[in-house]
């Protein structure tokens, strides 16, 4: 008995509780919502970092791939991530950013494109690591300082790729949400969207003082103008440019 009762507990939670096995909670369609309170992670600093890599599918099938691997077999042996980001110095440029709204009425948004890097010891308490253009390890990352998650009303983090740059039917990305304590979080953005442009992938908001973290995963054929209008901020967006790399 106790091991059915132990099932239905489960069925009937709101938040998914993630795997011990794994250390990392999976956010899903069907499993879309989980609690930072209930990790004990209402606190401290929270890491959000966006990595990709070329889907393993533009590397096979295709007869000049074939012909390539034939002329240079050697190739064949390259570990699966280094023939991705090989091709991703080349093609992708995959950006992190971060809307926000404080609970005194406060809107911005951060994010690499324009220099909007926030801070994280004074408001907006979120702040952009700065541009990764290649893919790299590390990738790109923003902090938010949840210690003043009081003055927090709402944050939706959104993936968008910079001018002409194909990226989301070519690449693999994930979006990781690293908590003070408690189980990572993680959120594929596995669904092909060859024509979209930015993606909102996921929203924290306050909810009665405990930081609600929801999967969104929502493809918008614009860029960030377009996300704000989905999910209502009400900014002024103009025309952004990087320097030269």
């Amino acid at each position: 008995m106790a091991f059915w009762d132990g099932l239905w507990r489960g069925r009937a939670s709101q938040f998914d509780s993630g795997s011990a096995a794994t250390n990392t909670i999976e956010l899903t369609r069907r499993h879309n919502t989980v609690s930072l309170g209930k990790q004990g992670a209402n606190t401290g600093s929270l890491r959000v970092n966006l990595s990709w890599r070329m889907r393993t599918s533009d590397f096979g099938g295709k007869p000049e791939q074939s012909g390539r691997l034939l002329r240079h077999p050697l190739q064949f042996f390259k570990p699966e991530m280094v023939q991705g980001h090989t091709q991703s110095m080349v093609n992708v440029d995959l950006d992190l950013g971060c809307l926000y709204e404080l609970q005194d009425g406060t809107k911005g948004v951060v994010q690499p494109l324009g220099n909007f890097l926030g801070a994280t010891n004074k408001p907006p308490y979120v702040e952009c690591s700065g541009d990764d253009r290649f893919g790299s390890a590390s990738g790109e990352t923003i902090f938010v300082n949840l210690d003043h998650r009081d003055e927090i009303k709402r944050l939706l983090i959104f993936v968008y790729i910079y001018d002409q740059t194909p990226a989301f039917d070519r690449t693999h990305a994930k979006v990781t949400l690293y908590p003070s304590n408690g189980p990572r979080i993680e959120i594929e953005l596995d669904e092909r969207a060859p024509e979209a442009r930015s993606c909102a992938v996921v929203s924290i908001e306050n909810v009665k003082g405990d930081m609600v973290v929801r999967r969104e995963v929502k493809f918008v054929y614009g860029f960030q103008a377009e996300l704000d209008r989905l999910y209502g901020w009400g900014l002024q967006w103009g025309r952004g440019y990087k320097t030269k790399a």
